[in-house]
């Protein structure tokens, strides 16, 4: 597992604003384990709490830091359900499935929200998603979707708010509607995964950062894994690496993409302005293909993401390049600056769904979150820990679903994403 930094957290907000400062040390010895998880952001720490509660012994090797990667650098948006949407299951599974495919979209709230109290994480959670509507058909999509919950799967609470009425939640005049979702919401990334490793050490796992994986092979009926100072020995094995897994499993990595995405903070705008710009404190994000997301921050701050990058490059001038994006929106903060501008990789699927499974019969992963994947990583540990303590069946439903290789290679996939990406952009447009 190439491509980290033995870095602190790159330069944020969520740096700045960090609650733990706990640091662990790299892994110096040969030990052995029941489950080593290879990856310390949200995947891997949620993992590995749920092993750890469930009686096993658990390592945990990072490469750089807890959150260092986009568990700690993204948005912050606690959206139910998954990024591909619930059709792309459909084509797979029964409808029976499909209801419980549905169900544990609406666990993974549920999940954080547990963890949260359990934990007493101090990550400024949040309740309340506003998806807002750009274009005519983006209206008729929003209510069909609201009508589909209701009809499809029971769940009534999505709301349609009427053009007219955006001010409640938005202090613009670009978007036609919206459909707000009382359940979803947003938190400080980097303070929830750092809660989450408390909670991991307490319950017993041990988290080994600058600890970069080396070699992956089996040995005697174990699995043996080499860092540069140190072994783990162990029976199982969980990959959570997502856009860092390169060699240790290049049939795997050859599913997802990276994709940069950035964010930025600005500065504090006073408690009465900040109200008025978002009155219901929500999140929210909009209807392109190409989208943009942002939301409040306790402190007064617009957190506004977007300018997602198929090539992985960033915007010259990205701070700048982000505060143009937000005045389409927002013209009234025409005299604020920004204080923070950041971004990272995350990964992505073909079809947006994610990406579940084995290698073998004992080595687990999970990846392809394709933007949620703050509350969808907890899903993940939890159905892995159920899995390996043999009760598989939800986790391998999601191994039923076929997931292709970009295509192009290592040399070509991203090229050709940048090329198909102009297209969406295109249709943004029009």
């Amino acid at each position: 597992m190439t491509g980290f930094s033995q870095q602190p957290h790159v330069a944020s907000y969520y740096a700045a604003t960090i609650n733990d400062t706990t640091r662990h040390a790299p892994l110096d010895s040969t030990i052995a384990v029941d489950i080593c998880v290879i990856g310390g952001g949200l995947t891997g720490i949620s993992t590995a709490l749920n092993l750890a509660e469930r009686g096993h012994s658990v390592a945990v090797l990072e490469a750089s830091k807890v959150g260092w990667a986009a568990s700690g650098r993204n948005g912050g948006q606690l959206i139910a359900g998954f990024a591909c949407g619930i059709d792309a299951f459909a084509q797979y599974l029964p409808e029976e499935d499909v209801q419980r495919i549905w169900a544990m979209g609406q666990e993974t709230l549920d999940i954080v929200r547990m963890r949260v109290e359990k934990h007493r994480i101090d990550c400024d959670l949040t309740s309340g998603y506003l998806t807002a509507a750009n274009k005519p058909r983006d209206v008729d999509e929003l209510r069909r979707a609201r009508d589909d919950a209701a009809t499809r799967f029971g769940y009534d609470r999505l709301r349609y708010v009427e053009r007219d009425a955006l001010e409640q939640y938005v202090q613009s005049s670009r978007y036609l509607g919206g459909l707000f979702d009382p359940d979803s919401g947003h938190l400080h990334p980097l303070n929830y995964t750092l809660g989450l490793a408390r909670a991991a050490s307490a319950a017993g796992a041990r988290i080994f950062e600058d600890s970069c994986v080396t070699a992956l092979r089996r040995e005697n009926g174990h699995h043996v894994v080499q860092t540069e100072r140190g072994t783990v020995h162990a029976q199982f094995v969980v990959l959570a690496c997502n856009t860092y897994l390169n060699t240790l499993a290049p049939a795997v990595a050859r599913k997802i993409m990276p994709v940069g995405t950035y964010v930025v903070a600005t500065e504090p705008l006073g408690e009465a302005r900040a109200q008025a710009l978002m009155p219901a404190q929500a999140a929210i994000c909009d209807t392109r293909f190409v989208l943009d997301y942002f939301r409040p921050s306790p402190d007064g701050r617009v957190l506004w993401g977007g300018k997602v990058s198929y090539s992985t490059r960033a915007p010259r001038d990205l701070g700048e390049a982000m505060r143009r994006d937000m005045l389409k929106t927002f013209p009234q903060l025409a005299d604020v600056k920004i204080d923070y501008a950041w971004g990272g990789l995350v990964d992505i699927t073909m079809n947006r769904a994610p990406h579940f499974g084995r290698i073998e019969p004992t080595i687990y992963f999970a990846q392809g979150f394709s933007g949620h994947g703050v509350n969808t990583t907890g899903l993940a540990g939890k159905l892995i820990a159920e899995a390996i303590d043999g009760q598989a069946s939800r986790f391998d439903l999601f191994g039923k679903i076929r997931h292709r290789d970009f295509p192009g290679g290592a040399t070509l996939r991203t090229p050709a994403l940048v090329l198909a990406m102009a297209w969406y952009r295109m249709k943004d447009l029009l």
